[in-house]
């Protein structure tokens, strides 16, 4: 019997990224969620394979910060009485943990996860360099390519019930409007 190995979809790991620090990160207990493992056992990794994880690889939540993610995000409910503070990784974290780790759902998952970021980093580039440029056919270019990153981020076969959905985004130099369509099925 073979192993069946769930698809990461982009706006499931968008959602769950957090900005701790001025760094974008992923909690223990979504990593767990994601990888399909106990969120003790990403933390047994980290702390079996201390030489694998230096300062900027994860760090361990304040008890302010842990109050604030338990306030904000009603995933973190069961955080509320727990005495240990979650870990963060952050995107190098998250690549060694890759190394420890080693089962098909891990790899899975850690090749949606380093996607995501990839084209989260390409995205915050291209919005840099929109404001730069002074050539129309690169910019319209840049455009293009910042828009198909973002329906790619967002658009990860989106459901829809009969109608249409919208999403638009308006940054300073660039306007992003993705409209999905879904015809009524045939009964």
């Amino acid at each position: 019997m073979s192993a069946i190995i769930p698809t990461i979809d982009n706006p499931h790991l968008e959602a769950l990224l957090l900005e701790l620090r001025g760094t974008r990160v992923l909690v223990d207990r979504d990593l767990a969620s994601i990888y399909g493992v106990e969120t003790r056992d990403i933390n047994k990794a980290v702390s079996n394979n201390p030489d694998k994880f230096p300062d900027g690889y994860v760090f361990e939540l304040s008890k302010e910060e842990k109050r604030e993610l338990v306030e904000n995000f009603h995933r973190f409910d069961a955080l509320k009485h727990s005495s240990v503070n979650p870990k963060a990784f952050t995107e190098k974290g998250l690549y060694m943990l890759t190394t420890i780790l080693k089962s098909p759902i891990a790899t899975q998952a850690t090749l949606g996860i380093i996607e995501t970021f990839a084209k989260l980093r390409e995205l915050t580039r291209n919005i840099k360099a929109l404001a730069e440029l002074p050539d129309k056919p690169q910019e319209k270019a840049l455009m293009q390519r910042s828009g198909k990153l973002i329906a790619e981020l967002l658009d990860n076969d989106l459901q829809t019930s009969d109608a249409e959905t919208s999403i638009e985004l308006n940054f300073a130099v660039l306007k992003f409007k993705h409209t999905v369509k879904k015809k009524r099925g045939a009964s």
